[in-house]
């Protein structure tokens, strides 16, 4: 039986209150859902699988046709779709111009186990990654390079803050990825005999002049002090990305760019 849809007018409401508090991993946690913004980046999540909550869309553009057709895949879904004022749209994400629609998802906890088990697959690991627009920039960067997985080793900051969903641009919907402890993380990595490699000050050779053509994993480290002796002593090989005087590091998020789209290249870009 399809859900009625609601009109929303008021910021009091529960339901707006509730959508307010996944700006904060508390509310996330208490709740085990996330919000993501915006028609294009929703209906990816439909589409790939995703358990929608509730759909809220501003009442003055309800009658547009891309987001009728949203609001009745929401419906289909079973979803709880509520028509709101204006305002209240920027009260929940607290941006001043916060888009049309907006929406809970229900996140997803997967495993080392719940990714593909491809010993030919290319991986990218991120050692406590702590920056969440990083985060969600490396996730696009990883399903537009065709990696296999992500792996977000030790404590790193959450894929489903608000900053890190935006980032993704929506890969988070597509790009599996799963939450491991470095020992189960290395574990996993040697049974299925992958080699590693990352990037790194101590790296003795280039990035461009290492085999990615095997099964492989791309290590990147922490934002601030990289990777730690035991991680970098782990891998097959250390690579050094060619940087001219003056800048001394790159950003995360590029680095892990320049590593995935070589180990791409090498494979043909496919």
């Amino acid at each position: 039986m399809t859900r009625p849809i609601e009109t929303i007018s008021s910021a009091s409401n529960p339901l707006i209150k509730s959508l307010k508090t996944l700006e904060r991993k508390k509310g996330r946690n208490e709740t085990g859902l996330f919000l993501a913004e915006g028609a294009r980046l929703i209906g990816q999540g439909l589409a790939n699988g995703w358990k929608l909550d509730s759909l809220v869309v501003a009442a003055s553009m309800a009658d547009r046709p891309h987001l009728s057709d949203l609001i009745q895949k929401a419906q289909d879904h079973g979803a709880r779709v509520v028509l709101a004022a204006d305002k209240l749209m920027s009260r929940v994400t607290h941006k001043d111009n916060a888009q049309s629609v907006i929406a809970a998802f229900a996140q997803k906890h997967l495993t080392l186990a719940d990714l593909p088990q491809d010993k030919a697959g290319l991986f990218v690991a991120l050692y406590e990654v702590r920056d969440p627009g990083n985060l969600g920039t490396i996730l696009r960067t990883a399903d537009c390079a065709g990696i296999s997985g992500v792996i977000l080793v030790e404590t790193c900051c959450d894929p489903y803050s608000f900053e890190s969903v935006r980032a993704s641009m929506g890969s988070i919907f597509d790009m599996p990825f799963a939450a491991a402890s470095f020992e189960a993380f290395n574990a996993w990595r040697q049974g299925l005999g992958l080699s590693m490699s990352a990037a790194s000050v101590n790296g003795t050779a280039r990035h461009d002049h290492t085999d990615f053509k095997q099964g492989s994993v791309i290590i990147m480290g922490n934002e601030q002090s990289g990777l730690t002796p035991e991680a970098e002593a782990a891998c097959d090989q250390l690579c050094l990305i060619p940087m001219r005087g003056g800048a001394d590091s790159l950003n995360l998020a590029q680095a892990t760019a320049i590593m995935t789209y070589e180990a791409w290249r090498q494979r043909d870009f496919k």
